[in-house]
């Protein structure tokens, strides 16, 4: 899916530039400033370059965001003013944290003992490295560590104990089905909290934008009737679509304790790493009620593990993907403030309007989910979907006359949902694939079904929990 296999780098950015300059010297449509049509222009480019990666993303932006600077079109302080928000710093802090559930074996740990006590039939395994990702995911924004850093290692063992082996026939035995679970198991999950996807942060800060309420505790509640009932029929449902050779699985218990007792006692560092987490849920969820922001909560976190040395600072100053994540996800949302100060999104979302004129808001609010949600497969990346997508969507529903706040859940909850259907679509799903164990044809054709199934899901319990809860 690289450009780099079609154009090359060089030519693919080249490409990318000459769009952006031909958009640029077009004429400003109606309703738009130029200044808003040019921030426009580069940030389709931004998108573009960012789904073809010529660069690293963070070059991308940081040529972006100088281009921007270069032709007056945004301020510096308009440019640099997602570096001070806490929304970027709640997720930095929370990265580093989740840093330390791989290398403490934390992670690990629970993951066996969950196997140890389910896992004697092939769907109490699944259940196993499910509840496995839900108990991380508060506590762990990072997609690619939950999935692939913690609980694929453990599936990888279980499988090859049982003679499942990747890129072979054996695969069916009990490998096809557990990979494809533990991926779409963190699409769940990563849907029912505010950290546990890099996105769900600056999708709060774009819901705030436009004058709606949003804390961590009311992301989660809102979340947990669907997600609950989502992830409890997840392996079943798996298990009648992509089923498994073996049904029973006896020994893994026994495989599961001899981890354990190989990994000995809970270490200090696991201990007090298990501490901070209860504290930090404590706070995300009533801090509020403290005057302690979300933010502010992720930093006492992250100072407590430097005091006890349960991460060292020299290990916080040597992962560049954590700090490069923190640069362009800055910028991202600086771009997007921009875009929304000088009415850009207003005009996109009133072009979305136009479309569906004339429709009453229970035909045309399905039918944006719909298309916002399916046009993931046209994105390799959830974050570039939400920045280009998710606020004119949001915007267009509610002028149409959708209650605010049921739009912005069945959106937001989306926005982590559609990350299941290609091998391309999520931050883990690359590495989940090149494991061996499931075909392409496999992974789309199992992507499309769970997520009509967690759409149905969502859509109708989800509606009543909220209705119940008064959100709308």
């Amino acid at each position: 899916m690289s450009s780099k296999l079609v154009f090359g780098p060089t030519r693919t950015l080249a490409i990318c530039c000459i769009i952006g300059l031909v958009g640029w010297f077009l004429p400003t449509p109606a309703g738009l400033t130029d200044n808003g049509w040019h921030l426009l222009v580069v940030f389709i480019t931004t998108i573009l370059a960012v789904i073809l990666k010529p660069l690293p993303m963070s070059a991308v932006t940081l040529i972006s965001l100088a281009i921007l600077l270069l032709t007056k079109t945004i301020t510096f302080q308009e440019g640099f003013m997602g570096f001070s928000h806490p929304v970027i710093w709640l997720l930095l802090f929370a990265l580093f944290i989740a840093q330390t559930f791989v290398q403490t074996g934390l992670g690990r740990r629970i993951g066996y003992w969950f196997i140890r006590a389910f896992g004697k039939k092939t769907l109490g395994l699944g259940y196993g490295l499910l509840l496995t990702d839900a108990l991380i995911a508060p506590a762990v924004p990072s997609v690619t560590a939950r999935s692939a850093g913690i609980v694929l290692p453990i599936m990888q063992g279980v499988a090859g104990s049982y003679d499942s082996h990747p890129h072979a026939p054996s695969s069916k035995k009990i490998g096809t089905y557990l990979n494809v679970l533990i991926f779409q198991t963190t699409v769940i999950t990563s849907a029912m909290f505010m950290t546990a996807m890099a996105a769900n942060p600056l999708l709060a800060e774009l819901v705030a934008g436009i004058g709606l309420e949003l804390s961590w505790g009311k992301w989660a509640l809102g979340a947990v009737v669907p997600g609950v009932l989502s992830l409890a029929l997840l392996p079943i449902l798996l298990m009648k679509i992509c089923p498994p050779e073996l049904k029973e699985t006896p020994e893994a218990p026994a495989l599961a304790t001899k981890a354990l007792s190989d990994m000995g006692p809970m270490s200090f560092k696991e201990k007090v790493l298990s501490s901070v987490v209860l504290l930090l849920l404590s706070l995300w969820v009533f801090g509020t009620m403290i005057g302690v922001s979300a933010a502010t909560a992720g930093l006492i976190g992250l100072c407590l593990l430097l005091a006890t040395r349960v991460i060292e600072w020299d290990t916080v100053l040597s992962k560049h993907s954590i700090w490069e994540t923190f640069i362009w996800f800055a910028i991202l949302l600086s771009v997007a403030t921009a875009l929304n100060k000088a009415g850009v999104m207003v005009w996109l979302g009133d072009q979305i309007i136009t479309a569906f004129h004339g429709l009453d808001w229970r035909i045309s609010f399905p039918l944006l989910a719909l298309v916002y949600f399916y046009t993931h497969y046209l994105f390799a990346s959830s974050t570039a979907h939400v920045t280009a997508m998710f606020l004119p969507f949001l915007s267009a529903a509610i002028a149409l006359g959708t209650p605010s706040y049921l739009a912005m859940f069945i959106l937001l909850y989306f926005s982590n949902l559609f990350g299941g259907i290609t091998h391309y679509s999520l931050a883990p799903a690359p590495a989940l694939h090149a494991a061996g164990y499931v075909d392409l044809k496999e992974w789309w054709r199992v992507g499309f079904i769970t997520s009509v199934f967690n759409i149905i899901i969502w859509s109708t319990v989800g509606l009543g929990w909220w209705k119940v809860l008064g959100y709308w």
